[in-house]
């Protein structure tokens, strides 16, 4: 299926990103923004979109697909909003980083056309820091894009195979999960990085005057902080306004996680004397390997 005229709700890091990739690939359809208005000047002067309309029911008519690229938490209100004003045959997805409430809401609003209407996504690509400026055409190339079909839903026709024959244009692998196993799985291998990185920071913020009286104005303590601290305290930049939806939307599957996490830290704080701290190197550097020998597969 061809989209005429594709309409990207939230013009910040990956909605501009969608919209560049689109230009990137050759894309000759109409390319329509919706955000605030101060935004989408900045979009239409870069080229990014033809169209604006800070009205998201404006945004959306005539357009065959609609990426809502928005904050988890503003997607189920979305999809009230724009279904009165939706084509018949419109597509809609989501790039939303949870995936059972938006799946249910899906199926609320669209009813027995959700299978038809709705594909909720989430592409695993994305940075420390939002807007967008930082929107980059190649930020979904090596990405794996994750699909969560609704019930019915068959990826192999249109206009959903559409969808997935984007994507895959970017340069993105495309990988059905369940919607359940997504946000069980992403607390683990998305969420909990990010809590770890704040958890640290925050500790880091906390101690720092105690150092700082410690270490008076002494100059080396500004030169301190190593490529380690950097490389883990990177995620903290993240915006709460994002990630404020993800722990509200993933609670129980991060929480579990986080317990988890905890009982990791405790037994390296009691191992810290005891031959017990190598077998903890051990195992975490040998996963530590392994994940970077998939991720260069992945890659290749």
């Amino acid at each position: 299926m061809n989209f005429t005229q594709i309409t990207v709700v939230g013009t910040g890091l990956i909605g501009g990103s969608f919209a560049l990739a689109l230009r990137k690939h050759g894309y000759t359809g109409r390319i329509v923004g919706c955000d605030h208005e101060s935004v989408l000047e900045r979009a239409r002067a870069c080229g990014m979109i033809d169209n604006a309309a800070t009205e998201p029911m404006d945004a959306v008519r005539d357009s065959d697909l609609v990426v809502l690229a928005a904050p988890v938490g503003a997607i189920p209100g979305l999809m009230e909003r724009i279904a009165p004003a939706l084509d018949a045959t419109a597509l809609v997805t989501d790039v939303g980083s949870t995936k059972v409430e938006i799946a249910g809401h899906a199926l609320a609003v669209f009813c027995e056309q959700a299978a038809q209407r709705f594909l909720p996504g989430h592409p695993l690509a994305g940075k420390e820091t939002s807007g967008l400026e930082q929107s980059d055409g190649d930020l979904f190339r090596g990405a794996v894009w994750l699909l969560t079909p609704l019930p019915g839903q068959n990826l192999e026709k249109p206009p959903l195979s559409g969808f997935v024959h984007l994507v895959e244009g970017f340069g993105a692998r495309v990988i059905s999960i369940d919607p359940e196993r997504h946000d069980r799985l992403c607390a683990w291998v998305s969420h909990l990085p990010q809590m770890l990185s704040t958890a640290l920071a925050a500790t880091l913020a906390d101690v720092e005057a105690e150092l700082r009286a410690e270490f008076g104005e002494d100059p080396v303590l500004s030169h301190l902080s190593g490529r380690a601290l950097r490389d883990m305290t990177r995620l903290a930049s993240s915006p709460y306004s994002v990630w404020r939806d993800i722990a509200l939307t993933n609670t129980e599957n991060l929480s579990e996680a986080l317990a988890r996490l905890e009982q990791s830290l405790s037994h390296l704080r009691a191992s810290l004397c005891s031959p017990e701290l190598q077998t903890q190197f051990d195992r975490a550097a040998g996963f530590a390997e392994g994940l970077r020998g998939r991720n260069s597969e992945a890659r290749n």
